[in-house]
């Protein structure tokens, strides 16, 4: 099923992560496990249209012709969240280039604050994916595929674990051309109704780099 630009997953194996990460019980080693393994998943769709080039290839009985990437991809974790997802993301692609973002979110305000950058001068790649678990009000993800454009590339993608219908909204108007593909889309972002600060996915999974980093 999708909407528009947003392709969330339906596979079975994808359902069944998922629910494993939201489980409060769920601890720190197992739940790196799982992103790790859903991000795997979740890379394998966002690259179904990747461009290949013809080559060459000898093969034990003949030569032959075969297939291989044409572009190099970039993958581009939002800290320090999105650290958890490059080892799955890797596991697809292990010749992708990996550039860090540092982005945290004001608790007051919910806007992203960028304190980490070290994209060089010229972009070396032909397709970013943004990988931050979390697709909230859409703050970083819009501040990190601004911060992409600038550097030049035009092809980009972002690849999160769970969205909120309101951070799919922001994304999607600001930057309409980004694919966003995630495990699931939740309800709401929390508010003035919860018992929780604000800005927070609902249901969810809590705060993701926190449940990686046993900081909680």
């Amino acid at each position: 099923m999708t909407n528009g630009n947003v392709y969330p997953s339906e596979h079975p194996l994808a359902r069944h992560k998922l629910t494993l990460l939201r489980r409060k019980s769920t601890e720190p080693k197992k739940f790196r496990e799982l992103i790790s393994e859903l991000s795997t998943m979740l890379v394998y769709e966002a690259t179904r249209d990747l461009p290949l080039a013809q080559e060459s290839v000898e093969t034990p009985l003949t030569q032959t012709y075969g297939e291989i990437m044409a572009d190099t991809v970039g993958l581009v974790p939002i800290l320090r969240a999105g650290l958890g997802m490059v080892d799955g993301a890797w596991s697809l692609l292990p010749q992708a280039e990996v550039w860090h973002l540092g982005l945290y979110r004001d608790e007051r305000t919910l806007r992203p604050v960028e304190y980490y950058n070290k994209l060089p001068v010229s972009p070396t790649v032909e397709l970013c994916l943004i990988l931050d678990p979390m697709l909230a009000t859409g703050g970083s993800a819009i501040a990190a595929v601004d911060v992409l454009k600038r550097w030049g590339v035009t092809r980009i993608k972002f690849v999160g674990l769970i969205a909120a219908p309101e951070g799919i909204r922001a994304l999607q108007a600001e930057h309409p051309d980004v694919d966003i593909h995630v495990a699931a889309i939740d309800e709401r972002l929390t508010d003035e109704r919860d018992p929780f600060p604000p800005g927070f996915i609902w249901p969810g999974l809590g705060d993701a780099g926190d449940r990686q980093f046993g900081t909680g």
